[in-house]
Parts: C-alpha cells; sequence; structure tokens
C-alpha cells in the first residue's frame, strides 16, 4: 500500500499545506511584465539624438505649442512641429522644405528613456521619416509596435507642415 493511502491524514494535511505554500510563493515571486508601448525610445542609429524627458502619466495626446521656421542656406526653410505629449514622453519632429517639397524631416525630440524604448525607436524613427518623405504629407502608416510614437510623430508632422503651409 502507498504511503498516502495509509490511515494518517495529517501526513496528507502537511503535505497538501507544503504543495499550496510552494504554488503560492512561485505564482507571487513572477514578475509582471510592464505593458509598455513599443513605440518609444532612440538608438545611435536614429537620424538625430533626443531629449530624455520623463514619461508622461496620461495617454492622451496633447499638444505643446512650440512650432517655428527659420531660413538656411539655398533657399530651403526648417518648420519645426509642435511637441506633442505620448504616454511614453515628447515627440517632436522638424522639416525642410525646399520649392514646396519635404526635402529632410528631422525626429528632434522623442522618448528614450529605456533600453527598450531605444530598442523600438531605433527602427521606428527611420521608418517613420522614410514614409513621410515619400508620402509628402503627414499621411503615413504607424509602425507596429510603435503606435504611440508613430501618433505623436505624424501629429507634429502635421504641425510642421502647416507651419509650413504645405
Amino acid at each position: 500500500m502507498h504511503a498516502l493511502k495509509k490511515n494518517r491524514p495529517l501526513r496528507r494535511i502537511v503535505l497538501a499545506s507544503a504543495a499550496t505554500v510552494s504554488g503560492m510563493v512561485m505564482l507571487l515571486s513572477l514578475k509582471p511584465h510592464a505593458a509598455q508601448d513599443l513605440a518609444v525610445g532612440s538608438s545611435s542609429t536614429a537620424p538625430q539624438g533626443s531629449s530624455s524627458a520623463a514619461p508622461a502619466p496620461s495617454s492622451s495626446s496633447g499638444s505643446s505649442s512650440s512650432g517655428s521656421s527659420g531660413s538656411s542656406t539655398s533657399g530651403s526653410k526648417t518648420y519645426t512641429g509642435d511637441t506633442v505629449q505620448t504616454r511614453w514622453g515628447p515627440v517632436q519632429v522638424r522639416i525642410t522644405v525646399k520649392s514646396g517639397k519635404i526635402t529632410d524631416v528631422t525626429a528632434v525630440s522623442y522618448p528614450s528613456d529605456n533600453p527598450r524604448d531605444q530598442e523600438i525607436n531605433s527602427y521606428a524613427i527611420p521608418q517613420l521619416r522614410s514614409e513621410a518623405l515619400a508620402a509628402q504629407s503627414a499621411n503615413i502608416d504607424s509602425v507596429s509596435g510603435a503606435t504611440y510614437t508613430s501618433d505623436g510623430y505624424k501629429q507634429s508632422l502635421q504641425s510642421a507642415l502647416d507651419s509650413a503651409k504645405l
């Protein structure tokens, strides 16, 4: 006869309690995976340096007015879009326009507070830039896994385009 089948209820209670406690300890020791937007950060491969701003507590996209324009050489002008607050930090875009066409798009600031942000934006920012140059508008696709950054990028880009009257 098996050891647990004998008439020893105390042994079964102790083993069941030990198993329950062990299961609870293992369950509570699991670390929850941070629910982050996969769309924020910067990298050394990004086209421009970024600012390190603390993530905003709200997920709404408000924008603060900081649009400006200035002239540079050879008839091209630069226009800086509004700074758009995203869930993970501010996003701001600057465009260069020559003869009514966008010749360059630069992400002036975007969240880069942690390595995950940097990893995400090492591919998101260049992709958003190339799409904006190809589309010549803010009507571009969002980068998968970089939703918040993509939305902030498009809003700031539209603000810069509005300043340039394009």
